[in-house]
């Protein structure tokens, strides 16, 4: 397999730090063109040697990311922002605003469009994608009126029978002194018992970020489901790190002490499936990132349309109680490629349920 010239727009200052033998490669494969072009001597066949150690690179590197390295791709600047998906996923997205409360907070946006054939409301979190817009909206860090906003949506789908998709990326939710006068805690907490008896079915997909109570508010539903290189977690590795050791610098042992990435969650049965990214990560592809989660969210709402609604909350109730539950016969075997087709060279991990305890 040999990348396409124009697959990787990645700059110079936009490699990570583990991606120095792929940067390095890009450096040669960018300077025998600009000898080809002044020079006009053929060096096409020392690009395409070089376009195949490149993806071998990162093919040995990404397979073998840690989990300080996850969080590192998942925090990437390049990485497909809530604004990608709404552009090239969602048809006729119209926002709805404001929690009739207090205001609206722009960390989280919400609309109606459609996604394939199916009608949805979208509900997402924002970081924003220049300066301007990443301080409109607190980096992704919602305000309770956010999740005042979004709860208040989703109740508008529920009366007319619309899926919700919600978005998640954020690395938790604003702790300002205002968000907590607020009732910062009480507006997550209202989310989770409102969600959790939603009458519609509902996806929640981590594309990027998910920190602590933040991501949990809008977290709730039938399917959850994280991209490859996504994390979810409690807090933050370096939040972790500052607690536990007093020094933020040891975040890649709290990150890995965390068990935060798509394959330690999907294993202890956290996450229902893992979507694919591309080869690199989602940054170096975002069309593709973009499709595989567009049929993945086709496929599971048309699934998920075929149950009935009494057994759906049944089925979202069990799920829900059976989190925390880490006995050995409830930790799932190594997962089995899926005959859904997407854009990468890593398989997809097919949703499964799982078993859960008795209701007491």
């Amino acid at each position: 397999m040999i990348m396409p010239d124009n697959s990787n727009k990645i700059g110079d200052g936009d490699y990570l730090e583990f991606e120095g033998k792929v940067a390095d490669l890009d450096r040669q494969m960018k300077e025998l063109r600009r000898l080809s072009s002044i020079k006009g001597i053929d060096y096409s066949a020392e690009i395409r040697r070089l376009q195949r150690e490149q993806v071998a690179e990162l093919k040995r590197v990404y397979s073998n990311l840690t989990a300080w390295q996850t969080v590192q791709v998942a925090r990437h600047p390049k990485r497909p922002l809530l604004s990608d998906y709404l552009n090239l996923m969602v048809k006729d997205f119209r926002e709805l605003h404001g929690d009739r409360c207090f205001g609206d907070d722009r960390a989280i946006l919400t609309g109606l469009g459609q996604i394939g054939r199916e009608k949805v409301l979208v509900v997402g979190q924002n970081k924003g994608k220049n300066t301007k817009e990443k301080i409109a909206c607190n980096f992704g860090c919602a305000n309770p009126e956010g999740y005042r906003k979004a709860l208040s949506k989703m109740k508008f789908a529920e009366k007319y029978n619309i899926p919700v998709v919600t978005l998640i990326d954020t690395p938790g939710a604003y702790p300002g002194i205002g968000a907590e006068e607020r009732g910062q805690a009480q507006a997550i907490a209202v989310n989770l018992i409102e969600m959790s008896r939603l009458s519609v079915p509902i996806i929640c997909i981590c594309i990027g970020e998910g920190g602590s109570g933040g991501a949990l508010g809008i977290g709730v539903g039938d399917r959850l489901t994280m991209l490859e290189f996504a994390y979810y977690s409690v807090i933050s590795p370096e939040g972790c790190a500052a607690i536990l050791w007093r020094d933020g610098s040891q975040a890649p042992d709290a990150a890995e002490a965390l068990k935060l990435t798509s394959k330690d969650l999907y294993k202890l049965g956290l996450v229902d499936a893992v979507i694919p990214e591309p080869l690199g990560g989602a940054h170096r592809n975002i069309h593709d990132t973009v499709y595989n989660v567009e049929r993945y969210i086709v496929k599971t709402l048309r699934d998920l349309k075929r149950t009935k609604i009494e057994n759906l909350l049944e089925s979202r109730y069990k799920k829900l109680r059976s989190i925390g539950n880490n006995r050995t016969n409830n930790l799932r075997k190594k997962p089995q490629p899926s005959k859904a087709k997407v854009r990468t060279t890593v398989k997809a991990i097919p949703a499964k349920s799982r078993p859960v305890p008795a209701k007491v």
